[in-house]
């Protein structure tokens, strides 16, 4: 059990608080809590299921006519003993439930008096007014490293038992295993580890992959955030190496978090970068992800937004805590001034409201979430995401010079099958002049089209052709790209 947090809910036991919520999506994870600090203040454990009413723990049948949560709670409330009173999936049914919120709200007056308090568990649940007043609030951890640890060794106990179990995994392979589960709960970690074991009756480095698949699934059933292979290194990207040392810098403090602690380093919490489009900052994202190692995930504002109102502010606060359920992880935000245009009313204030949840998130963020957040437009972003805090760093990406140009050619062309010895490197680089890193590929990739469409093989000169038929965006925008290169002197690190 979370020390910390067994810690914590006696204190406020102690402090005469008779209502507390406990925000986990663990159940069983918290009545296990409960059980713990019921012994720990020598007091009985009751436990609340619509199903089974009023039980005290160790015995099996329930409190007469105590199914129905009203005559449960003033039984409670009557019965004037002390104890933890755990009411399991009563949190989210009390919204309209006055009477409910009446008889919660005396009971907790009375535990007030003794020791003892009644118990609400559940997720991203916002108490009823009436009830919020009076209200404890403690956020579940989720499980450390030692849980993690003690499950898959209880589970290789008991798989051991019953079948011949082969363990293949190095001190550091173990340490990588144990830390991609974290963003699992402790039931969605038992079956992921259980069902890698027995299916080939071992446990090796290949079945760390199946929980990273696992960490997808729980993403994906959100709903609000997109999972990303990291399939792009740092060496897919080209130049950028005031941007690549910095990142360096930082490898060693996410691989040995406990060190760097030790050492007095926190983990870092992120970059902006702003610049030209298409010029590598999107690209950057999924490398840095790749090269730590860790999971990336992507936050598109438009999933954010609903209709009802509150819901647009209730669907960030669900993102964010699932980022944090993931943590250690890159989370990546895709032109950040679509989400939070600065002066923008015509939503009647909800981007401005998840602005304000947005900064004091990123200021008090409990994981390990290293936000990777690009813009184009300096113009309409908020002037509180540019205050020094916010981001570790805020980079410029600036259009490519003729040496990059000449290696984003060879990227692409090699990506495609094509040998770049086969092309003159030089003179396309001279030719695009001008041009961002998306801007070659697509000269690259119209060249293929056109040689295919005419049974010919791509060459030097049809690429040529290619780009001299492109009018880039530092042409066709040229006022607005000067403008963003001046904001950018003296304000932000130059990632060229």
């Amino acid at each position: 059990m979370p020390k910390d947090a067994l810690k914590d809910l006696q204190l406020l036991v102690r402090s005469r608080y008779g209502l507390i919520y406990v925000d986990t999506p663990e159940e069983e994870r918290a009545e296990g809590l409960l059980r713990h600090l019921a012994d720990a203040m020598g007091i009985p454990l009751f436990i609340w299921t619509r199903s089974r009413g009023l039980v005290r723990s160790g015995l099996q049948d329930a409190i007469y006519d105590s199914r129905d949560p009203v005559k449960a709670i003033r039984n409670i409330e009557s019965g004037g003993q002390p104890g933890i009173y755990h009411l399991q999936a009563l949190a989210r049914s009390l919204d309209g439930q006055d009477l409910l919120q009446s008889h919660l709200r005396d009971a907790a007056r009375s535990l007030e008096q003794r020791d003892g308090a009644l118990v609400l568990t559940g997720e991203g649940v916002e108490l009823p007014p009436p009830l919020k007043e009076i209200a404890a609030v403690l956020t579940l951890p989720g499980p450390s490293d030692e849980e993690f640890r003690e499950l898959l060794g209880r589970i290789v106990r008991d798989l051991s038992a019953r079948q011949d179990i082969e363990v293949s995994l190095s001190r550091e392979e173990m340490n990588t295993l144990v830390k991609n589960l974290s963003g699992l709960t402790l039931m969605e970690a038992g079956k992921v580890l259980t069902k890698a074991i027995v299916e080939d009756g071992s446990l090796t480095a290949a079945d760390i992959h199946r929980v990273i698949d696992a960490k997808r699934e729980v993403v994906e059933r959100e709903g609000l955030l997109e999972y990303y292979p990291a399939e792009t290194t740092m060496a897919g990207v080209a130049d950028l190496k005031t941007l690549k040392g910095w990142l360096a810098k930082r490898t060693a403090v996410v691989k040995s978090p406990e060190k760097a602690e030790q050492f007095g380093l926190g983990f870092p919490r992120g970059v902006l970068l702003l610049g030209v489009p298409g010029c590598g900052k999107s690209l950057s994202a999924k490398a840095v992800a790749s090269e730590w190692g860790l999971p990336l995930l992507k936050l598109d504002p438009s999933n954010l937004y609903n209709k009802y109102v509150g819901e647009s502010e209730g669907n960030f606060k669900r993102a964010m805590r699932a980022a944090e359920r993931m943590a250690p992880v890159v989370l990546w935000i895709d032109e950040l001034e679509k989400a939070f245009a600065a002066g923008g009313t015509e939503d009647g204030g909800v981007s401005q409201r998840i602005l304000g949840s947005f900064l004091g998130w990123m200021q008090d963020r409990k994981g390990d979430v290293f936000v990777v957040a690009t813009a184009n437009d300096i113009q309409r972003l908020p002037p509180e995401f540019l205050r020094k805090g916010r981001f570790d760093e805020i980079f410029f990406v600036d259009l490519p010079d003729e040496s990059t140009r000449r290696e984003v050619f060879r990227i692409h062309l090699a990506a495609r099958g094509h040998d770049p010895a086969g092309f003159d490197l030089d003179a396309l680089a001279r030719a695009s002049e001008g041009f961002s890193g998306s801007e070659i590929e697509e000269v690259v990739v119209s060249g293929l089209y056109t040689a295919f469409a005419n049974g010919t093989k791509l060459d030097t000169r049809a690429l040529l052709s290619e780009a001299g038929g492109t009018r880039p965006l530092s042409v066709t925008m040229a006022e607005r790209m000067d403008a963003l290169r001046a904001w950018a002197q003296g304000r932000t690190v130059l990632a060229n």
